[in-house]
């Protein structure tokens, strides 16, 4: 059975910076994967799986002009390929619509796996972050030093920071 938690975090700045890079660089992954997807779609009527995506990634990662992509965890990059997969296949197997763009006004998320994160006594850190990110648990009953997550997602809503 899987279970999600959701509390609150509190950022310092330089994790505020880290996270905001972060955010849009796995928007710019995942609205260039969706353009190439698209584009190869609409010329050669084929589509695009996800080992092929994530060998764009690294193409990505190479360019010059995207060199800022290899300032974070490449993990939330990966994960976004992943996310863009399952939401084609909900798409394909008619659960969900067609894959949108992203905006950067809208909910900004990045999904880091267990490589990319560690969780001990309470205590969070991600990947490419020099200290522990603080938040505050709110489960009454449930320890968080006892949970062994496969994965953090960490959002900013709307309107909510910089």
């Amino acid at each position: 059975m899987r279970s999600a938690y959701r509390c609150r975090a509190y950022p310092d700045e330089a994790q505020q910076v880290m996270l905001s890079r972060t955010f849009g660089c796995v928007r710019v992954v995942w609205n260039r994967t969706l353009a190439a997807r698209r584009a190869r779609w609409h010329t050669e009527r084929k589509g695009t799986s996800y080992a092929e995506t994530d060998r764009a990634l690294t193409a990505l990662k190479k360019d010059p002009d995207l060199a800022f992509l290899n300032e974070v965890s490449a993990v939330p990059l990966q994960q976004a390929l992943r996310h863009q997969q399952a939401a084609f296949t909900a798409f394909f197997e008619k659960r969900a619509r067609y894959p949108r763009f992203k905006s950067r006004l809208s909910r900004q998320s990045a999904t880091y796996t267990r490589a990319a994160f560690r969780i001990k006594h309470g205590v969070l850190r991600l990947a490419k972050t020099a200290t522990p990110l603080r938040y505050i648990w709110t489960w009454p009953g449930i320890d968080p030093a006892s949970l062994d997550p496969t994965s953090v997602t960490v959002a900013r809503d709307p309107g909510a920071g910089s």
